[in-house]
């Protein structure tokens, strides 16, 4: 999810925990609760924090692929991690309120960024660091307007009504009832994939179904059986004609079928050339391409280019290709001869982060 709606969901859930002073409070308690506005804004600010793992980005890309979600995102440390915003909160506050009142919306802030990339396709090393598996239910796109729009309505009518948390709570429950809706909607791809798969006799498939951009409607089905992918971009309620349009974003939601249209296709896992696969096998098991291997969940070749001065073999990740768009994260191995080593080379895509 992106870091603004990650930092405004921390806002949203500290108003709803959140308790206001009161006039029957005594003057002793009052001094020592933590204002509202530092209660938003210490959880604001810790449901961000998860994503200062950014700064691997400054090592290289795929060091921060490999590690984005990861110890920063674990439940495990989630304590740890409070604990030492906690002491930095209180240290910017200038002493005058005690680090541990500042605790339990640091671990808000952070709680509910973990929930919040839960949900999302890339998955998160909940377990770190003892575990570097992922985990992920992916119901939500990286990046969903409505899901953000629910949260910014929320704090607009939480700030305008400040003695008031009904509309926090009731922001925080329209969120929960979004995301069964795109349950139910993930639900029904995955049905659709089960059937696909028995009635083409894949035995054994291993089934994904990924929240895609543009509407909640939109869903990628990768069926994989052994090296061959079975691939379906859905639009679960469009049953009317798209017309042509040249306008990129158009152009992308005319991609997302109907069910009934059975727009499938198949590619294999390292090209459909049967004589050039083991020259593929060799570079995708090359040494120097382990770090992109361990990154990558649905691998795929995009091309071999051939020129005087070698020969490099390129793949990328299916979950990172969107209609109209060239994939994110294209890596290759490349070697000059036969003779010499395989070496990994990175292609700068379409966004920054490529």
């Amino acid at each position: 999810m992106d870091p603004f709606t990650h930092a405004l969901s921390g806002a949203l859930l500290a108003r709803v925990a959140a308790r206001t002073q009161t006039p029957s409070q005594s003057q002793s308690e009052r001094n020592i609760a933590l204002p509202l506005r530092l209660q938003i804004a210490a959880s604001f600010a810790a449901a961000a924090f998860p994503d200062v793992d950014f700064a691997l980005r400054l090592i290289d890309t795929l060091t921060y692929l490999n590690w984005h979600q990861g110890p920063t995102h674990s439940l495990i440390l989630l304590p740890l991690w409070a604990w030492l915003l906690a002491r930095l909160f209180a240290w910017l506050a200038q002493k005058r309120y005690a680090w541990k009142l500042f605790f339990l919306p640091a671990c808000l802030g952070i709680a509910i960024h973990i929930v919040g990339d839960f949900i999302t396709s890339y998955g998160l090393m909940l377990f770190a660091p003892f575990s570097t598996e992922r985990f992920s239910l992916p119901l939500v796109f990286v990046i969903d307007p409505w899901f953000s729009l629910i949260i910014i309505v929320g704090l607009i009518i939480s700030w305008r009504y400040p003695r008031q948390r009904i509309a926090a709570i009731t922001a925080l429950a329209s969120l929960c009832g979004y995301v069964f809706f795109l349950w139910t909607l993930h639900q029904q791809a995955v049905e659709i994939a089960i059937r696909y798969a028995d009635a083409q006799a894949l035995p054994k498939a291993h089934i994904t179904v990924l929240p895609q951009p543009l509407s909640p409607f939109h869903w990628k089905i990768i069926i994989q059986h052994d090296e061959t992918y079975h691939l379906a971009d859905m639009n679960l309620r469009q049953s009317e004609k798209q017309h042509k349009t040249t306008w990129l974003l158009s152009k992308m939601t005319a991609a997302y079928r109907p069910i009934l249209e059975n727009n499938w296709h198949i590619q294999q896992q390292f090209g459909g050339d049967s004589t050039n696969r083991t020259r593929i096998r060799e570079a995708w098991l090359s040494p120097s391409f382990e770090p992109f291997r361990v990154f990558a969940q649905f691998p795929i070749l995009e091309r071999t280019d051939t020129s005087e001065q070698g020969l490099c073999i390129w793949f990328y990740d299916l979950r990172f290709k969107f209609p109209g768009l060239p994939p994110s994260f294209r890596y290759s191995v490349c070697r000059q001869n036969d003779l010499s080593d395989w070496q990994m080379v990175r292609q700068r895509g379409l966004f920054y982060i490529d």
